[in-house]
């Protein structure tokens, strides 16, 4: 995973362990585990910082998510009694939108404390719970052709999650399925882009939305909301 550093204008700049967004017409009341920083120094020091990618990224909500629950809200006729799939949920805010909305969800993460949060997440906002699973989205465990939708906020931050996400979608989208993914302006997110036609999809920005700060960032976030179909849909 890129350094720290490198979340630039996405990085929020406190730590606020209890916040109160706006998303999807209604207010939503959130946990989290702490600053990515001191967390992940707090990991290295106990010994538990083994491998890249365990820096918990997911203990933050980022701006790609609010935009993306908007979207949801908006299409909410579309999902509605629909199979879909949340990648990457952390702490659960879109998994959270979808399931409010009447969306039958599965939401996913690879770290097992996200989903912790996300559950009491869900308690404390008066959602039912999705169905929180633990897994690598390089090795789902999930039936072929059993989604109706897939979406993810801002997971497109290393060129190596482009094979093993697009294979994701191309497992478990059933025919006419759809893939939302809400992206902030990463450069990555081009080799994404390049490579949908080597592998039988299409994307087109469908939806382009700017978030205030989050906690106390004081810079807004311009997020656009991509939807992926299989090349014979478009």
């Amino acid at each position: 995973m890129p350094p720290l550093a490198s979340y630039g204008e996405f990085m929020p700049l406190h730590y606020t362990p209890n916040i109160t967004v706006s998303a999807a017409n209604r207010d939503w009341h959130l946990s989290r585990a702490g600053n990515i920083e001191e967390l992940w120094e707090k990991m290295v020091a106990d010994g538990q910082a083994s491998a890249d990618e365990h820096i918990p990224y997911w203990t933050e909500l980022w701006p790609a998510s609010l935009v993306l629950s908007d979207w949801l809200y908006l299409n909410r006729s579309a999902i509605q009694g629909r199979a879909c799939l949340d990648v990457g949920c952390g702490i659960g805010l879109t998994a959270l939108v979808g399931k409010s909305l009447g969306a039958h969800v599965l939401a996913m993460d690879y770290e097992p404390e996200a989903l912790r949060y996300a559950a009491k997440n869900a308690a404390q906002n008066g959602v039912e719970s999705p169905l929180w699973v633990c897994m690598d989205w390089a090795r789902p465990a999930l039936a072929e052709a059993s989604m109706d939708l897939v979406w993810g906020g801002d997971i497109m931050y290393e060129r190596r999650f482009v094979g093993p996400v697009l294979d994701l979608c191309a497992r478990v989208l059933k025919p006419g399925g759809r893939f939302w993914v809400a992206e902030p302006g990463r450069s990555v997110y081009d080799a994404f882009l390049a490579s949908l036609p080597e592998r039988g999809f299409s994307g087109r920005r469908v939806h382009q939305g700017k978030t205030h700060g989050i906690y106390e960032q004081p810079q807004a976030v311009t997020v656009s909301i991509w939807e992926i179909t299989r090349a014979e849909q478009a």
